[in-house]
Parts: C-alpha cells; structure tokens; sequence
C-alpha cells in the first residue's frame, strides 16, 4: 500500500487535548480530534457559523507529568462546521490571530510525537 503524503505545511497531530472556546458570550469546553500550529479540529454540542470569529484557550499536557500543563490562548475563526450523525457539530478552526509565541508552545508540543 502507497503511503501518502502529507500535503500540509504544519503537521496535524491526532490529539484529545483540553480545548476551551468562547464566543458571544458562551464558553464551551470540549477536546480537539487534532490540532496544528494553525488550527484545529473539535466537537461541539452547538452550531458555530462559519466565519464566527471566537477565543480559545488549549491546555498541552507535559511529557512529564510533574510539570504543569501549558496554557496557550490565541484567536481564531470557524471555517467549517458539519453536522455529527451523533448530535452535535464538527468544528475547524483556524487560528487567526495567535502571538509567535503561543505557536511555538505548540508546535514544541507536537514535536514530541513526530519523532
């Protein structure tokens, strides 16, 4: 079987991570399916329109498990929401607005398992 290849300049790691997103004043908790240092990929229980620009704020857990969690906080706008034969919805985000360094926290963290 051909492997093929990642297209994608940032790579996405296939990650449940804490994922917080407020918008118009409702916050929803929920994990990402994957992430990247331009976005992600989450399931929400409520319907976000594209373009809906929102807050999130992601938790990347440590390899070592003494050390406390690293919080990054960013921007960013829904540029696809699809219904879920479950309930619910599938959200891509991507991060519009994100200082260089809250992306460097990420992409340290999906670092780690692209080794």
């Amino acid at each position: 079987m051909k492997r093929v290849k990642e297209r994608r300049i940032h790579p996405r790691l296939e990650h449940k991570l804490p994922f917080n997103v407020a918008v118009n004043g409702y916050d929803f908790s929920t994990t990402t399916h994957n992430i990247s240092c331009v976005g992600a990929y989450c399931h929400l229980d409520k319907y976000i329109p594209p373009f809906t620009k929102i807050s999130i704020k992601l938790s990347l857990p440590h390899k070592a498990r003494a050390a406390r969690n690293t919080i990054v906080e960013c921007k960013g706008v829904v540029v696809r929401s699809e219904d879920e034969a479950r309930g619910g919805f599938n959200i891509a985000i991507f991060f519009n607005q994100m200082r260089d360094g809250e992306r460097k926290k990420i992409a340290a963290y999906i670092s780690q398992f692209l080794h």
